[in-house]
This record gives structure tokens, C-alpha cells and sequence, in this order.
């Protein structure tokens, strides 16, 4: 199989682009947010994040929806809303992205918040439609950021689950084209205590997450299995703790298939270093050299 060639082929390459564009890839919570949010500080980088996209074009409809689906239970609410007296909408920013994780939220007994798992089955699914769909955005936003507000550098923030959406070992794969064809798919890869230090946050605040299918189902029933519970007696924080540990092993491989064939890599280690664009820039030079 061949691989689309990486957009820069050397740091010389990259040194000397007029326009610098990257994808930042890896489980939440090592840095791609903290490197976008530096980059556009900087005045000269466009930042696309994957997740806002997913919350305000796809699914901010459904997210909603689903907050007027609350609202309507409460007879004071409900009045307010049927004489469109109030407006309820999501305020989703690149640094809150609560609204959509609410909305994805967590299967198990609804007395303690969970959906039940047909539910939560149907708003992965839609997840990953609208991740497709923001992911293949990406490259229109490119000329998009240039043409309209004249950035000439382009930083593309992805979410935690792009692995869940693309086969990082096709060479064909519709979504890794597209993107390797317009950026540099950078991945920070974490290391053992960092994998330690976000399951102790999880741990203390544990969050909806998007998976796949098949990857859903098998923790489902393994946890059934385990703790001899029925569907509506799940501890919803429960099964997500639960889940986590495993989807940061299952995902590791698929980042690393995504360095290897499409990209490269940095370190998390690397990235806390390098605490200005300028350090930044000379550190994915670094990278593409070490490939």
C-alpha cells in the first residue's frame, strides 16, 4: 500500500513553507488544545477545532433539542417556551465543550443521569457522523481561514476520538487523504505516567467519551458480566471509569498506525516545553527530521 507522501518532507521544508499546517492528535488532556490556544494567540495561525464543529454545525441542533426536551418538564419552563418567551440554545466555545458531552452523557439506571443503552448507542453513532463530516471540513476551512481572514498558518484541533472514525493502516482511508493531502498529522503521544495522571483525573471527574461500536458493546457486557448488574442498575460514572483504562489501550496502537503511515510525532514532554510558537515550530521540524 502507499501512503500519501507527509506535506513536508524535511525541517528545511517546513522552515521555509509560507503556509504551516498541522492536525494535532492523542488523547484529551496532553496539550492539543493548550498548543492551539498558543498558536492563535500568536496572531498568524487559524485554529479549527474538531469538537466546537461537531457541537455548533452537526449536532447543535440535537444538543438543543435536548435541553428543550428538559425544559418542557417543568410546567413554568414549558409555558415560557410554547409562547416563545425564552430561547434555549448551547454556548459551546473551543475551551467549554460541556454541551456536547452532556448530550452524548452516559449509559446506566437513569435515577443517577443514564441513558438507557439504545439511547447512548444512537448518540455515539451520531457522533461519529458528525465527526466524519467535521473531519472532512477541515481542508475547505484551510483556504477558508487564508481567503477570508488572511492567516497564512492553519492549526487543526482534533478530538481524542479521530481514531475511532478512520483505519489508520488503509491507505485509502477517505478521511486520512484528505487531511494528510492538506496538513502535517502531528500526534502527541504520552507517556506511562501521563496515562496515569489522566486516569487519576478521570478517575475524580469521569466524562461522556465517544467510541466504537463494536469497542461499546464488548465493555457493556463485560461490566454486566462483572458486577452481575441488569442494564438499568448500571452506575453510569462507573461504567465510563471502567471503560476509560481500556479505550487508552486500544487507541495507543491506532495513534501510533496514525504517526507511522500518515504523520509524526512529538512527545507530550516535548510539547510542555515548548512554551512559545516559535519553540513549537522548531520542535515539529525536529520531528519531521527523526522520521
Amino acid at each position: 500500500m502507499t501512503f500519501l507522501p507527509r506535506l513536508y518532507q524535511s525541517s528545511a521544508d517546513w522552515a521555509a513553507a509560507r503556509q504551516k499546517r498541522i492536525l494535532l492528535f492523542g488523547m484529551s488532556g496532553l496539550g492539543k488544545t493548550y498548543v492551539s490556544d498558543m498558536l492563535r494567540a500568536q496572531g498568524e495561525w487559524f485554529h479549527y477545532s474538531v469538537d466546537y464543529r461537531i457541537g455548533t454545525r452537526y449536532m447543535g441542533e440535537l444538543i438543543s433539542d435536548e435541553f428543550k426536551r428538559e425544559a418542557m418538564k417543568v410546567p413554568h419552563l414549558r409555558d415560557l417556551l410554547m409562547s416563545d418567551s425564552i430561547y434555549i440554545a448551547s454556548n459551546i466555545t473551543f475551551n467549554n465543550l460541556k454541551p456536547l458531552s452532556t448530550y452524548l452523557g452516559k449509559p446506566g439506571d437513569p435515577a443517577k443521569g443514564g441513558l438507557s443503552i439504545d439511547e447512548y448507542r444512537k448518540r455515539q453513532e451520531q457522533h461519529h457522523d458528525a465527526e466524519r463530516a467535521a473531519l472532512l471540513d477541515a481542508p475547505r476551512f484551510i483556504a477558508r481561514a487564508e481567503e477570508l481572514y488572511g492567516y497564512p498558518h492553519f492549526v487543526c484541533d482534533s478530538g481524542g476520538s479521530i481514531c475511532e472514525v478512520v483505519d489508520p493502516d488503509d491507505s485509502q482511508d477517505e478521511i486520512l487523504r484528505s487531511l494528510a493531502g492538506s496538513m502535517l498529522l502531528v500526534w502527541i503521544k504520552g507517556s506511562e505516567a501521563h496515562s496515569d495522571e489522566l486516569v487519576r483525573r478521570f478517575e475524580k471527574a469521569p466524562k461522556p467519551m465517544c467510541y466504537r461500536a463494536a469497542f461499546t458493546d464488548a465493555n457493556w457486557e463485560e461490566f454486566l458480566r462483572e458486577n452481575n448488574v441488569k442494564e438499568d442498575e448500571v452506575d453510569p460514572n462507573a461504567f465510563v471509569r471502567f471503560a476509560y483504562r481500556r479505550a487508552m489501550a486500544s487507541r495507543q496502537p491506532a495513534y501510533a498506525a496514525m504517526a507511522r503511515n500518515w504523520g509524526v510525532t512529538v512527545t507530550a514532554e516535548e510539547v510542555s516545553e515548548a512554551n512559545s510558537p516559535q519553540a513549537f515550530e522548531a520542535l515539529i521540524g525536529r520531528a519531521i527530521d527523526r522520521v
